[in-house]
């Protein structure tokens, strides 16, 4: 920031402040006693109303400024919620496919699982025949035997 920037903020602030109210009202009050006093009025007149002229410019030019900055300002606060937004596309996008990939795992394990159910009865089958395989080679030994 130059130097006519800073000086052009610190102004903005000090003519919006409390003390400068009091500083212009002070101003003014003194110089409308000064025309009571004997001064000549045209004269006083004509200082105040050049004096405000001037005053009035350079407000509307510090005014301007502060516009200026604040439109500055709005337009990096506007990139940045922007660059906010992809980011929170991009998230959002993310967590969409980590919910696909956390679905798939659910069914991939609940297809897991029939298949542990379908081979436990296959097991479950196979050891039934072979138990009654095992009684019926037993029943032909006996019988053999005999």
């Amino acid at each position: 920031m130059s130097r006519i920037e800073s000086l052009a903020n610190r102004s903005t602030r000090w003519i919006g402040s409390p003390v400068s109210l009091v500083f212009h009202t002070l101003l003014f009050a003194a110089t409308f006693v000064a025309g009571f006093l004997g001064i000549d009025w045209d004269e006083i007149l004509l200082v105040l109303t050049t004096a405000v002229s001037l005053e009035a410019i350079y407000l509307a030019i510090f005014i301007q400024m502060s516009v200026n900055r604040t439109t500055e300002s709005l337009r990096e606060v506007e990139a940045d919620i922007d660059e906010i937004q992809e980011d929170v596309d991009e998230i959002q996008e993310d967590i969409d496919e980590i919910q696909e990939d956390v679905e798939e795992i659910q069914e991939d394990d609940e297809q897991d699982e029939q298949k542990i159910d379908k081979q436990s009865q296959a097991l479950e089958n196979i050891k039934a025949e072979l138990t009654h395989l095992l009684q019926s080679v037993e029943k032909l030994s006996q019988m053999q035997n005999k």
